[in-house]
């Protein structure tokens, strides 16, 4: 098992570039189901959840194969519409497949996912959305059996709201199913993440009819057919939010590349409030702070909120501001398992329901933690190298998920970062 060795605290200077984005390219990479025949995608990061659905698809019937052009997918024979437990238990948003597979194929098995221990993420929604275009639903040993009617999939309204807000898989799904339904699809309270308004943008370069992209009102006019296609997904704005705390937590200045400002302003918004300056630059931003972290107030939200996968490495910010700060967790209230890991590094912070009250500390103490997830994990890397003396982070395998060699990238910026295999 890898484990990281960070010695702080260390200031950040530089220029870094952020990966493309994965919570894009899993479902983009699922869409290329949809279409007989084999499509590109580019800017597709190398993670453990890419190669994991990587090797779903292989398991599907498609041919999969990496090189210096992208991902090249080709989905001529899928022949067996089955997400295998072995596979699916490892990352939830295997889940994508379900919307594609039951639209090319009339029926799909797929494991319950599995995932991050970030709490309950039930998939209740994306089955309610594709039985609304018709499709029967029922469980069998631990899979979600889905069958389409007859006669196809039947375009409809569809509400998606859910009891914290939007779902974005489960927005995946049903667009992606929706394409080669018959007639008219309308979804309600769509989710508005940029991830959901890229997938939207290469179904329709594959010859879908998708309107109010980017809006909580999705409409799609189904086709009869897909056709492959070559497209190249947009940046990361997780893994550049990461980066942008990493230049304010180790009170450093980096610029930061490939990433749209436009889609961050939540972000932007509270690192500013906190003391950070934030300048947008041709290819991104560029992030310093040099003076004190100021407290402040974060609820997390759907977008165009506060995204829930930046709350963890906020928190590492704040646990060194001059105050108290208050973040609350509305999108996954139970997301708070780095809290006892960042307690042990000397922050002072207390759960009180779905929020946690942060007094700041004046300096962070190394301690090994444990990574219980992949923001989590990121968090603890953040707050390593902004502490005194050598962290030790265990189940580093959570950030291998979601972030391509982070350490050998923060390196190259001043980060002392080691990676190694006990």
């Amino acid at each position: 098992m890898d484990i990281f060795e960070i010695d702080g605290p260390v200031r950040l200077s530089g220029s870094i570039d952020v990966a493309g984005s994965k919570n894009s390219a899993l479902p983009i990479l699922a869409a290329a189901l949809l279409a007989p025949g084999a499509s590109t995608v580019s800017n597709a990061p190398d993670l453990a959840d890419i190669r994991s659905l990587e090797t779903l698809l292989e398991s599907l019937g498609a041919k999969v194969l990496r090189n210096e052009t992208g991902l090249h997918v080709d989905a001529s024979v899928i022949d067996n519409p089955v997400g295998d437990y072995e596979i699916v238990r490892k990352m939830r948003a295997s889940i994508c497949i379900l919307g594609p597979l039951l639209a090319r194929c009339g029926k799909v098995k797929v494991s319950m996912p599995g995932g991050c221990a970030i709490g309950d993420r039930p998939v209740d929604i994306h089955l309610r959305g594709v039985k609304a275009l018709g499709a029967k639903i029922y469980l069998e040993n631990g899979y979600i059996v889905a069958e389409a009617p007859a006669g196809g999939l039947v375009g409809t309204q569809i509400f998606l709201g859910g009891p914290f807000g939007s779902t974005v898989l489960g927005t995946d799904n049903v667009m992606m199913a929706a394409t080669l339904a018959k007639g008219t699809t309308v979804i309600e309270s769509a989710a508005c993440e940029p991830e959901v308004a890229d997938l939207a943008n290469c179904l329709n370069a594959m010859g879908a009819k998708i309107t109010g992209i980017g809006s909580p009102r999705l409409v799609i006019e189904g086709v009869k057919k897909l056709n492959p296609i070559k497209y190249s997904i947009i940046g990361d704005r997780i893994e550049a939010g990461t980066f942008m705390v990493a230049a304010a937590i180790t009170k450093g200045r980096l610029k930061i590349n490939n990433c749209d400002l436009d889609h961050m302003l939540a972000v932007t918004d509270r690192l500013r409030f906190i003391g950070a300056e934030v300048e947008k630059t041709k290819t991104g931003c560029e992030v310093a702070l040099d003076g004190p972290i100021h407290p402040a107030d974060i609820t997390t939200q759907p977008y165009p909120g506060f995204p829930t996968d930046l709350q963890a490495q906020f928190m590492a910010l704040l646990a060194l501001g001059e105050g108290n700060s208050v973040i609350t967790e509305k999108i996954y209230p139970d997301r708070f398992m780095h809290v006892a890991e960042l307690n042990r590094m000397a922050a002072n912070l207390r759960k009180e329901g779905p929020s946690v009250i942060v007094a700041g500390v004046e300096k962070l103490i190394a301690a090994p933690v444990m990574a219980s997830d992949l923001r989590a994990s990121a968090a603890l890397v953040l707050a390593g190298m902004a502490a005194q003396g050598m962290t030790t982070v265990q189940r580093v395998y959570h950030i291998d998920r979601g972030y391509h060699k982070i350490e050998e990238r923060l390196n190259t910026v001043g980060a002392k970062i080691r990676r190694k295999n006990i």
